[in-house]
């Protein structure tokens, strides 16, 4: 009897010891790794880093603007660029140098200079490009660098041994505006369709607000439960991000119906 006891007390000490572990491990805390003036990263989960680059604009003065890069064994592939090539050379060298990984795949989420301004770097080192089409058409019609493969809806990635998906879910910030989503960290690139917690409705000259709420909230049914979330600009957050962006455009829904 002293025996079984022994036995079923190593156990639940075991499993005790193995799910405050498991509990510890799953608990990261994002931590800035890299700053200069024109590029900052931060470590968000174990695999995946936000990267911020800044623009100045007439309407906002000098905005920040994000980016993901996600890594699977010696790949990584980027959403959106930085939004100068100057800058965009600064991240593929911080790749290739700090994680010792190669850029399989740039990704910008839409057509603006905040997502494709430093896309002429990347292909001069060879770096394959990959965009929705409606995406390339609108490059096209502003003369900025336009992305070389199309896609119609969605794209799925392998990195490593494991995959991204980019998907159109419907017009918002722009007819064009895609994300990024990363199942090993549960991790979703919003790009400016998704905004940061109070932030305001933002540069509305390319937007469809009467759409945008319910593209949000296919989006929140589709991937419900999202444990972090990169938005265009600002502070990174979880579905909550989902939430405020669908109700701060609701009431343009509404009048439009």
């Amino acid at each position: 009897m002293r025996l079984i006891f022994q036995f079923y007390f190593l156990a639940i000490f075991s499993f005790t010891v193995i799910s405050c572990k498991s509990e510890k491990e799953e608990k990261f805390m994002p931590k800035e790794i890299y700053k200069t003036e024109t590029l900052v990263i931060a470590q968000i989960a174990k695999n995946s880093y936000q990267h911020t680059s800044f623009l100045q604009t007439e309407d906002f003065g000098y905005v920040p603007c994000n980016g993901l890069i996600v890594k699977n064994n010696n790949e990584t592939i980027v959403f959106d660029t930085p939004t100068t090539d100057k800058a965009s050379k600064e991240l593929m060298e911080w790749i290739t140098k700090q994680l010792n990984c190669n850029i399989k795949a740039i990704i910008p989420t839409h057509f603006h200079d905040d997502c494709l301004g430093g896309l002429q770097a990347f292909h001069e080192q060879k770096i394959p490009s990959y965009a929705y089409f409606k995406t390339i058409d609108l490059a096209k019609a502003n003369h900025y660098t336009v992305p070389q493969n199309s896609f119609n809806d969605s794209l799925k990635l392998s990195i490593g041994s494991e995959f991204i998906i980019a998907k159109f879910f419907g017009e918002g910030h722009t007819r064009d505006n895609i994300v990024g989503y990363y199942p090993l960290d549960n991790i979703m690139f919003g790009g400016c369709l998704i905004k940061e917690l109070d932030a305001t409705k933002g540069y509305l000259g390319d937007a469809n607000t009467a759409t945008w709420s319910r593209t949000v909230d296919k989006i929140k049914k589709e991937y419900p439960n999202l444990k972090i979330i990169v938005p265009g600009h600002g502070t990174l957050g979880n579905t909550e991000l989902l939430d405020y962006t669908s109700k701060l455009f609701k009431d343009d829904e509404i009048e439009n119906k």
